[in-house]
């Protein structure tokens, strides 16, 4: 867990750095005139409006996860422990047992918890396009 932290903590940070940046001060302002405190500012404007972000961070996560074979290899060593993907990855690995049509059976199970997540998460990537924008 840790090194997966490590991992995707710089990135995760950066992305979550720069959409900030992109929102115009001018709502910020706007609110402090109308009286808004900091902790509204913040819970009421500035999160709905990164929360395209927040959703494209969670849905890379998940797909990381899933998909990391290498580390997931190297540290998980028993049988019962093993992630979908390295268990996949055992299924062609070997040179007289490469079973194609199990593991493309496999690789499209894996891919529907992801789509599921997204298809949930779609409305908020929508959303984030228009609202917020700023007549100027």
């Amino acid at each position: 867990m840790l090194v997966y932290l490590g991992g995707a903590m710089g990135v995760n940070t950066w992305l979550m750095k720069g959409y900030p940046d992109t929102i115009p001060r001018e709502i910020d302002e706007a609110a402090k005139v109308d009286g808004a405190g900091h902790a509204q500012i913040f819970f009421r404007l500035i999160l709905p409006l990164a929360a395209p972000m927040l959703v494209v961070i969670s849905i890379l996560s998940l797909t990381a996860a899933l998909n990391d074979v290498i580390l997931a290899n190297i540290f998980l060593t028993s049988n019962d422990s093993k992630t979908v993907a390295v268990g996949l990855y055992g299924i062609i690995s070997g040179q007289q047992d490469q079973n194609y049509g199990l593991f493309a059976a496999g690789a499209l199970v894996t891919s529907l918890p992801v789509i599921v997540v997204y298809q949930f998460l779609q409305r908020y990537l929508a959303q984030g396009l228009t609202v917020g924008s700023v007549k100027g």
